[in-house]
């Protein structure tokens, strides 16, 4: 009797110990929310100033293995979607990019995820969805192989669709 009334305490004793301490907490940062969404756009087409598509809408970057949109890069998309609108919403094309960490399979798929979240946000700021497409180019285009730098490679670029 004695040793299964030390069993039941050491067991109570431990359940007490786990249910005290528990699991340490996961901090929860929640996404950033999309901006509300503008009127409807009354502008009419104009021309694409010199230099095209690509010269005037700047590259976003993305932090290790993410998809989210960075705040610094939230006002560069503001910066684009109002290039945009201004040039009359042409056709746009968003390229996803990684670094090349990963494997090909993954890093096109994470690629992909990427440019899918760079429209999504464009949309909601009241991009025409119909005038912006997306490609993954994964690993395959990396503008450095340094991988002191390799945060140069997680992008998403945009390009003229003519």
């Amino acid at each position: 009797m004695r040793t299964a009334t030390k069993t039941v305490t050491a067991f109570l004793s431990a359940l007490l110990v786990l249910t005290t301490v528990g699991c340490p907490k996961k901090t929860v940062v929640p996404p950033e929310p999309f901006p509300p969404s503008p009127p409807p756009d009354t502008m009419t087409e104009k021309p694409i100033e010199p230099g095209g598509i690509e010269s005037n809408l700047a590259t976003i970057h993305f932090d290790f293995d993410k998809s989210d949109i960075r705040p610094g890069d939230a006002k560069t998309l503001q910066g684009n979607h109002d290039w945009l609108r201004k040039a009359g919403n042409p056709a746009v094309s968003i390229e996803g990019y990684c670094d090349p960490l990963g494997t090909s399979e993954y890093n096109m798929a994470l690629g992909m995820r990427r440019a899918e979240a760079t429209k999504a946000y464009l949309v909601r700021l009241g991009a025409d969805r119909s005038k912006l497409s997306t490609i993954s180019y994964g690993e395959e285009r990396l503008v450095t192989q340094d991988e002191s730098q390799y945060e140069l490679n997680r992008r998403c670029e945009f390009k003229g669709v003519r």
